[in-house]
């Protein structure tokens, strides 16, 4: 039969050794389990980026324990949490928001714990790495099948640090959005999703002549024209596209082989409105 499954995500880096570390201590603990690293190139500190990319990760994954580590506030009072969810599934990590909308996209937190059970620590805990030292010994524990509430103190949901992520706003003839994420590339995920642009606009076919509003270089709207596509490739290099972005499942902005945050000058949070053309 196949072992515990534990997911794991960090801002650690992809050349740090310490993603290693952290597995050397669960599979110490848990040595059958399933550890399926999302991502350890999350921005550095960046909260609001991890909590994003663990949010869209987590439907695609088995029930099992979510171990994700993005802690600005490591060795500060801020708590260590696990938060049990809807689906069953446990998130272990800091409570900095960074777990909140993951939870929410696997049927709601129903249950949570301030990690104040030292026993499923390790002996010695450093200021520096509760990665290593609280959380992954506390996913592994979990994973194995020890009781969730042998974890620690429990907590009400209300005293979870929460983690509002952008919504998008279907109006009459458009649709008000905003930066959620940037990826590699430039691309910029949206909030909202298809179904709401096309009901804001009515039905989103290729090559439908869209526009967009940003702020401009001196703070005062910019407006742009671009199609909706299906796919970076049905337009020419340098051509900017809205489409679906199957990676992020949402809305996207992008330039065919270049970079829309880029050219609109776009980061987190910015609002952006699209109307037809």
């Amino acid at each position: 039969m196949a072992g515990p499954f534990i997911s794991f995500l960090t801002d650690f880096g992809t050349e740090a050794t310490a993603p290693s570390v952290c597995r050397g201590v669960m599979l110490g603990i848990a040595p059958d389990a399933r550890i399926l690293d999302l991502t350890h190139a999350v921005r550095p500190f960046a909260v609001r980026d991890g909590a994003f990319l663990l949010w869209t990760a987590v439907p695609y994954l088995p029930v099992g324990v979510h171990l994700a580590v993005v802690d600005p506030g490591v060795g500060t009072e801020r708590r260590g949490v696990a938060i049990r969810t809807g689906r069953g599934d446990v998130l272990v990590g800091p409570d900095n928001g960074l777990l909140r909308p993951a939870a929410e996209r696997l049927g709601g937190a129903v249950a949570a714990r301030e990690l104040t059970n030292r026993a499923l620590w390790r002996d010695t805990v450093s200021h520096t790495f509760h990665g290593r030292d609280i959380f992954a010994p506390v996913a592994a524990h979990l994973a194995a099948g020890e009781p969730f509430e042998s974890a620690g103190e429990a907590l009400t949901l209300d005293e979870l640090v929460a983690l509002e992520l952008p919504q998008a706003r279907v109006r009459a003839g458009g649709l008000d959005t905003a930066v959620l994420f940037i990826d590699a590339f430039g691309n910029c995920r949206l909030a909202g999703e298809l179904a709401d642009l096309e009901r804001a606009i009515g039905p989103a076919e290729p090559g439908r002549a869209l526009r967009i509003t940003v702020a401009g270089p001196d703070g005062t709207p910019a407006e742009y024209r671009l199609t909706y596509e299906p796919t970076f490739g049905r337009v020419e290099p340098g051509t900017s596209l809205v489409y679906e972005d199957a990676d992020y499942a949402g809305l996207g902005l992008a330039v065919n082989q270049g970079s829309a945050a880029t050219r609109y000058r776009l980061t987190l949070d910015d609002p952006v409105r699209i109307e037809p053309a």
